[in-house]
């Protein structure tokens, strides 16, 4: 793994110097604030919002006020944004920008079809011609603000375009490109493209951002290598394991691993993260939102699938609490790591499966 030295270990967007190359991935209904924030502290050196879509920003929601609350978050704030239409991803650029965005990150590589049958998201690569008038469009509204661009490799695999839109989007001032190495028409399934980012960096003239099944610290050590690379974006394989970032940034720096974390301190992250949830959504929804991410924490472990199901019955913070405290007891009985509690893997024992743009 000496390779693994030579890789750049930050990379800079705009003004903003990150402190390595290891960014969140936007995930819908994942990456609010509580989430960014965590896999900051735990080593991230970025970490993109969850989509918000131009027209129920500018129309507006609690919800989607909520998701523009950046109170207290650890610079740079990058903010996604989703849309078909020029203007109105225009006047979401400039509204993020008022409320804190500092980074303004254009969604073009979503697969989910309620967002392609708007023609948002991935479905904008079919379109050349529109994906010019957005970014220009985005770019010109918030000039003293960087923009980047999240997209696929195309649409389906007869229709691979990420060099054309790299050309557009560095002749519209983009500042930054996400790849995920799959089309649209593959969804997560396959296996990521990584020789079509690794043309799109041959030549780039912006930094690359590197995306697609990179899930373990070996994984993002090669992805750089073999890429070129200057980040990778890390997205399902920080759910519930929000220490894969300091695991990685080790990795990257050093060749070695660190130590599995203790169920002590998996304990701590995750009643940390819910006092989080609850404080930032309110207790009801904070313990609804909580349960996909107590599920995400706790898969793999033992009889783990039966605490799952007797914990989304509950109705309260206070029984939410006590079952995560009571199931966190019973795993230190069994082990010390994480690693040695897993024993006992029963079959459909993998949690609960988040919407993600990764």
């Amino acid at each position: 793994m000496a390779d693994c030295f030579q890789i750049p270990s930050t990379m800079r967007i705009g003004p903003y110097q990150l402190k390595n190359n290891l960014v969140v991935a936007p995930m819908a209904g994942v990456t609010d604030r509580p989430f960014r924030q965590l896999c900051k502290r735990l080593g991230a050196g970025m970490a993109v919002s969850e989509m918000v879509t131009s027209n129920s920003l500018l129309y507006g929601s609690a919800k989607t006020r909520r998701r523009a609350n950046h109170d207290g978050e650890v610079e740079p704030v990058s903010v996604q944004i989703a849309g078909a239409d020029p203007v109105m991803l225009a006047e979401a650029a400039r509204y993020n920008v008022a409320h804190g965005a500092q980074i303004i990150d254009i969604n073009m590589g979503c697969p989910a079809k309620k967002i392609c049958n708007v023609m948002a998201g991935s479905a904008l690569l079919k379109d050349e011609l529109l994906v010019g008038r957005i970014l220009s469009a985005v770019v010109s509204a918030v000039p003293d603000t960087p923009v980047t661009l999240k997209i696929r490799t195309g649409w389906d695999r007869d229709h691979r375009n990420a060099l054309n839109i790299l050309r557009i989007a560095e002749d519209s001032g983009i500042q930054a490109l996400a790849m995920h190495g799959r089309t649209r028409a593959c969804g997560y399934t396959g296996h990521a493209e990584y020789d079509t980012i690794a043309s799109v960096k041959a030549v780039a003239r912006i930094p690359i951002i590197a995306n697609g099944d990179i899930t373990t610290p070996e994984k993002a050590a090669h992805v750089l290598a073999h890429t070129g690379a200057d980040a990778v974006m890390i997205g399902r394989a920080a759910q519930g394991r929000p220490w894969i970032f300091r695991e990685m940034h080790h990795y990257l720096q050093t060749g070695e691993h660190l130590p599995s974390p203790g169920v002590d301190e998996v304990y701590r992250i995750l009643r940390d993260h819910l006092l989080e949830l609850y404080s930032f959504y309110g207790e009801l929804t904070g313990m609804r939102v909580a349960r996909k991410h107590i599920s995400w924490y706790t898969r793999g472990l033992r009889d783990s699938a039966q605490f799952r199901h007797a914990m989304n019955q509950l109705q309260s913070v206070a029984e939410q609490l006590q079952a995560v405290d009571d199931f966190f007891d019973r795993c230190r009985n069994i082990a010390t790591h994480i690693d040695d509690a897993a024993l006992v893997i029963r079959p459909g024992d993998s949690g609960l499966q988040g919407e993600a743009d990764e």
